[in-house]
């Protein structure tokens, strides 16, 4: 039988959604440029459709998060393809701070000509506003933390952590409004609610988490098998061989999760393979970055 995707009616939380939404468009009349987080790993999935109806016509400038997590060559593929939409690109990781001084300058260099033709109106040494906009688990609190070089934003996972309206400066030239900013993911199709599954943002209790296992294996299987290889300890001859074998796709590729499971002493009486607790092994080290730099989705 082939494999397919639970269908799981997923709630995108459309109350706080229109709620947040309401939020950011009062707010934006505060504020000179947007700044739009995204998942370096998956930049199509973690940008919200909404957004860009939103903002409109204000600045923007998209922040590639975590690419410490992310492929470093689908990294540069994907600043390339935000450069030739005319859209100015920062690649960063908020926890190491790489990528956070060029942002700044970036911040800067978006607003130039605007602040030069106030400065010659009188309105001389006028602060640039900026808000900050994504969508849950992108690294949001993380990066405002970073930017300002302090801790004001609550760090986690749950959506609107953020609550409490404030100004955080970042240097003498601009300054911040911290809002909630979060705006849940609109599920397009399976597709994007399996790579928000992959990288955490919805919760694996949501799908399947053998199922989003499974497709995760079948991608890199497919992308980035020696990584995939070296991690668990698994000879290239082997999948090979499985993969070769005359049965249904979906069978071999689950026998290489069982194989994954055996490796990593996910038993059960019987020598049966616990394959709940070997999924979880699987996404985890993945979410972690232990499978090493991944990127899912290609910019062309």
């Amino acid at each position: 039988m082939e494999k397919s995707l639970t269908k799981t009616n997923i709630n995108w939380y459309p109350g706080h959604m229109a709620k947040t939404r309401r939020e950011i468009e009062e707010d934006l009349k505060l504020v000179d440029v947007v700044v739009e987080l995204l998942d370096a790993r998956i930049p199509r999935s973690s940008q919200n459709p909404e957004i860009a109806k939103i903002i409109k016509n204000k600045k923007k400038l998209i922040i590639l998060n975590k690419i410490d997590l992310s492929d470093e060559k689908e990294n540069k593929n994907w600043e390339k393809y935000f450069e030739k939409s005319n859209i100015p690109v920062c690649l960063v990781d908020s926890n190491s701070g790489k990528g956070i001084d060029k942002c700044i300058k970036q911040i800067e260099k978006i607003m130039q000509n605007e602040l030069e033709l106030l400065a010659k109106k009188g309105r001389v040494g006028r602060k640039i506003r900026v808000m900050i906009v994504g969508i849950p688990n992108v690294g949001k609190s993380s990066f405002i933390n970073r930017i300002s070089k302090r801790s004001t934003a609550d760090v986690g996972n749950k959506p609107g952590v953020t609550r409490k309206k404030q100004w955080i400066r970042i240097n003498e030239k601009i300054e911040l409004l911290d809002t909630p900013g979060v705006l849940w993911p609109k599920f397009e199709n399976e597709e994007v609610a399996l790579n928000l599954a992959f990288t955490g943002t919805i919760k694996e209790e949501i799908l399947e988490k053998v199922d989003i296992a499974y497709y995760l294996v079948k991608f890199l299987l497919e992308n980035y098998r020696q990584k995939l290889c070296d991690k668990y300890k698994l000879e290239t001859s082997y999948i090979e061989n499985i993969l070769n074998r005359d049965l249904p796709e979906n069978e071999n590729i689950y026998e290489i999760i069982l194989e994954i499971g055996r490796k990593r002493g996910c038993l059960v009486s019987g020598g049966n393979v616990d394959e709940e607790k070997t999924a979880k092994i699987i996404l985890d080290e993945f979410k972690n970055g232990k499978l090493g730099k991944i990127t899912i989705e290609r910019a062309n």
